[in-house]
Parts: C-alpha cells; structure tokens; sequence
C-alpha cells in the first residue's frame, strides 16, 4: 500500500520579491507530482503540500535553498490517500487573512510554549485561553476550558478581542490554532493592543497532538484539516469526520445517519439554507463524483460554490 507524506509549513519573512517566486515553485512541486496549496506574500509563505515522501522531501529541500527560507520548519503526517487532487501556487495580499496592516508576527509574536510545557500553561490560573480557530473548527475539538471566540473567519478576531473583557480578567493570555500560524498573528495583534504577557503554542495543535502522549494530553475531540482527511486525532492519525460538500462543515457518524443528511447535497448544518438551484449542481456534482469512483478515476471537479468554504491552507 502506498503511503502519502502531506507536509505543513509555514514562515513569517520578509519576501519583497514573492510574485517571481510562484512559477519556480510551482514548476518544482509539479516536477514531483506533489499536490496542495502554496500561498506567497509579501510578509512569507504558507502552505501544505502532499505526495510521495521522497518527492515532498524533494519540494522542502528546493525552498530551503532560498537563504530566507533555510530554517523553514514543517510538521509531518502520513495517509494511505493522497489528500489533494491539485497543486496551486496563490499570491496573496497575506499569508493567513486578518486584515490589519502593519502587523509584523516575525517581531511583535508572543512567546511561544512547546507542546510538553502546554500543560502547565493550561493549570495556570492566571492565563485566559483562547482557542483562535474558527468556530466550525472549534465545533470537533479543543482543550478544555478554552474561550471559542465564535468566528466565521480568521479576519473577525481583531473585532472579537477590543470587545472581549476576558481577556482583560487575567494578566495572561495564551493563543492556540491549528499549526502554529493563526496564533503568531493574533499574539502579535494582541501585544499591538497593549497585551503584555502573550503566548502561544509552538507548532499548534498538531505538534501537540503529534508530541504529547495521548494519556497526559488535555485535547478533547478531534482536530480540523484543511485537507481531504477532514479530521485528525492523537499522533495524529486520520479522524472520524467527513466533510459536507455542500457547506464544509465537518460532519460526525451520527449526523450522516440524520434524515437531513444526502450525501454530497445536505447536513444538519446546511439543510434549509440553501437555494433549489444550488441543491441541483450539487446533486449534478455528487453524481459525477459517483461516476468517476465507478471508473476507479479521481474526479477533480470540485468547481466549488462560492457559499462553500473552499480548502484553505489555514494553520
């Protein structure tokens, strides 16, 4: 059986050259067959990326040959499927959407707290935690006791923190995400606001799951991926969700089996919301999904509605 290697990375750096970056990388991952979602910036690179082991090896060795990205770190996970059906190199205005300019993680970030020393961050009470995901994430896992600031999108947590006064009942306040990404830029806001003691997770949630051992560990639940696994668990192994096409909203064993459930077209968490048009393409689309499974072909045709959350690569 052929096992996958899918890489996640991630760096804030200053790259004032990114657009002339894109053909380059790309032109390499494509070389090596390696599938996902390089995102470029101004302010660094973002991006997870799947194929064979030695060929993802092959793709981090060739951006780790710019002296920018030669301390580039990446965390690894492995799947008996390929999690991505294409491979796409983005510009963007931002590695990971918040909207705040002048806002520079690679210099104002919190401190970060590795993945055994999270524990006796999370014992401590003067710390407020804040789990920074969004709040479909939230929805399948989190630690304990951590605030869910009930986001739609990363960009809506500037507003939620002038707002919130928890944040401002103890003297410490600890951010969490998936990787590592998210919780550089919101610490970095928060110190922007006036927060002192800031700190983070190192790594996120997966160098978490991947490090500390399942018996000593305070994660509840299963974690969101932004990748065809939907969900992944301790040591990081593939979770229990699967995805509604319809709105990507990660769905359990028990919501498939409601009667609001029709593969590829409703779940619980849709049903009702959308129009008779959108619910005919989506029956169309899960008809030829069907189709090419039959055919042992990958469909790729995932031309995704624009109400769908598409596959971000949001650590």
């Amino acid at each position: 059986m052929a096992y996958f290697l899918t890489a996640a990375l991630y760096k804030f750096v200053e790259l004032s050259d990114f657009a002339a970056l894109k053909a380059p990388i790309l032109a390499c991952c494509n070389d090596n067959k390696v599938k996902g979602t390089i995102l470029l910036a101004k302010e660094g690179i973002n991006g997870t990326i799947a194929g064979s082991p030695e060929n993802v090896y092959e793709v981090l060795a060739f951006l780790r040959r710019d002296p920018r990205l030669a301390d580039l770190t990446h965390k690894e996970s492995f799947s008996d499927k390929l999690p991505f059906y294409r491979m796409k190199v983005r510009l963007k205005r931002e590695i990971v959407t918040m909207g705040i300019p002048d806002i520079n993680p690679s210099q104002m970030a919190g401190k970060y707290v590795k993945p055994e020393d999270w524990n006796k961050l999370l014992d401590n009470p003067d710390v407020v935690v804040v789990d920074v995901r969004n709040d479909y994430e939230v929805s399948i896992g989190t630690f304990k006791g951590a605030i869910n600031p009930k986001t739609t999108s990363f960009s809506e947590l500037p507003e939620w923190v002038r707002k919130e006064t928890a944040l401002r009942e103890k003297p410490k306040v600890a951010m969490f995400c998936t990787g590592g990404i998210r919780c550089e830029k919101s610490t970095a806001f928060l110190r922007s606001q006036g927060f002192a003691e800031v700190y983070h997770l190192e790594g996120g949630i997966l160098k978490y799951l991947e490090t500390v051992p399942e018996a000593e560990s305070r994660w509840e639940g299963e974690c969101f991926v932004f990748d065809e696994r939907v969900s992944v668990s301790h040591g990081l192994k593939p979770g229990e969700y699967e995805l509604c096409r319809a709105c990507r909203h990660p769905i359990s064993k028990e919501e498939m089996a409601s009667e609001l459930f029709v593969l590829g077209v409703s779940c619980p968490h849709c049903h009702g919301t959308k129009t008779e048009a959108q619910k005919k393409g989506f029956s169309e689309r899960q008809r030829q999904v069907e189709l090419a499974n039959l055919r042992n072909q990958i469909h790729i045709g995932a031309s995704y509605n624009s109400q769908e959350k598409p596959y971000e690569t949001t650590s």
